[in-house]
């Protein structure tokens, strides 16, 4: 584990931002805990060395372009892309389908990096990768600030921390099956 990793890690359990309770995440799983990475995205002084170390990681792969999804990658794909030189744009839902708005627009001459803050299932990842496949441009890679499960997306992939959480459908879910109440704090809503 690096350095990097066990900051990462600290600063979440510092700032209150590993959760415990029963959640229904982004990926429409659910879990015991949470991380609720906006305790570290709300404060500039803590993205910023996050985002040098993913800018850093990818610098050899000369990405021309950051994209994330909205909403909790804009910040961190911002930050990246500022230590990359490069622009940043996002992706986000237009009628319940991912899309590039507000005149952003990719080029098959792109390199896009795609940051993405927490992954689970990589559900939105891939979402943002078939977007830009779809554009033209090439993927150099994918940099994630906490990676929950396991992620192969077939291109270089970097995460600041590998953090393992249990996550169940939820007709398997042991929760749903004690009755206890879920909250959904995460930005994707069906």
């Amino acid at each position: 584990m690096t350095n990097a990793k066990i900051d990462l890690e600290s600063l979440l359990e510092e700032r209150g931002a590993l959760l415990g309770g029963h959640f229904r995440l982004s990926s429409g799983r659910h879990s015991d805990r949470f991380v609720q990475k906006f305790r570290i995205l709300e404060d500039p002084e803590l993205v910023e060395p996050l985002a040098r170390a993913i800018a850093d990681e990818f610098r050899a792969q000369r990405p021309t372009v950051v994209v994330s999804a909205a909403i909790g990658g804009i910040i961190l794909g911002y930050e990246v892309a500022r230590h990359l030189g490069t622009k940043a744009i996002f992706v986000e839902k237009e009628n319940g389908v991912p899309a590039l708005r507000r005149s952003f627009a990719l080029s098959a001459s792109d390199r896009a990096l795609i940051v993405e803050d927490v992954v689970t299932t990589g559900l939105s990842v891939r979402e943002v990768m078939a977007l830009v496949s779809q554009s033209g441009a090439s993927i150099a890679g994918v940099g994630i600030a906490v990676l929950r499960g396991e992620a192969d997306f077939g291109v270089p992939t970097y995460a600041l921390l590998h953090l393992p959480m249990q996550s169940y459908d939820p007709s398997d879910c042991p929760q749903c099956r004690a009755a206890e109440p879920v909250t959904e704090p995460g930005s994707r809503r069906s």
